[in-house]
């Protein structure tokens, strides 16, 4: 559980810390994600070798979840989770837009549930007439 708190070891890589805070697996996948276009940093897109600080705002987009956090210490070794809770604070409108998509996905869910069987070959005809026509 080491975090950097002294002054001549305060360049942690972006990389580096999302892979310490638990948002990726690896670090590897942590720069595929920065490098394609999933990881802003205070609003703008970066590159993984960014030396992050305290303060710095970061959204992050994992999967259809996007959220917005708060980096409130450095560290450059991965932990367990409870510690990694502890180097980032989520803002209270990421979390609050979090929740409202999941419920709107849960009831968009709910809403059209799938069939228990394909479609025949009739019913794929009718399907495809009646989209061809909106």
């Amino acid at each position: 559980m080491s975090t950097s708190q002294n002054p001549q070891n305060n360049a942690i890589r972006l990389d580096k810390w999302l892979w310490a805070a638990r948002f990726y697996r690896t670090r590897a996948i942590a720069k595929q994600m920065i490098d394609g276009g999933k990881v802003f940093y205070n609003g703008q897109r970066t590159k993984s070798g960014k030396a992050v600080s305290i303060g710095d705002i970061i959204k992050i987009r994992q999967g259809v979840e996007e959220k917005t956090v708060t980096i409130l210490v450095l560290a450059d070794k991965r932990s367990d989770a409870t510690f990694a809770q502890t180097l980032y604070q989520e803002s209270k409108q990421s979390i609050d837009s979090r929740e409202k998509n999941a419920l709107a996905r849960k009831q968009g869910i709910l809403l059209s549930p799938a069939s228990d069987t394909k479609p025949d070959k009739k019913q794929r005809r009718k399907l495809r007439e009646f989209k061809e026509r909106i």
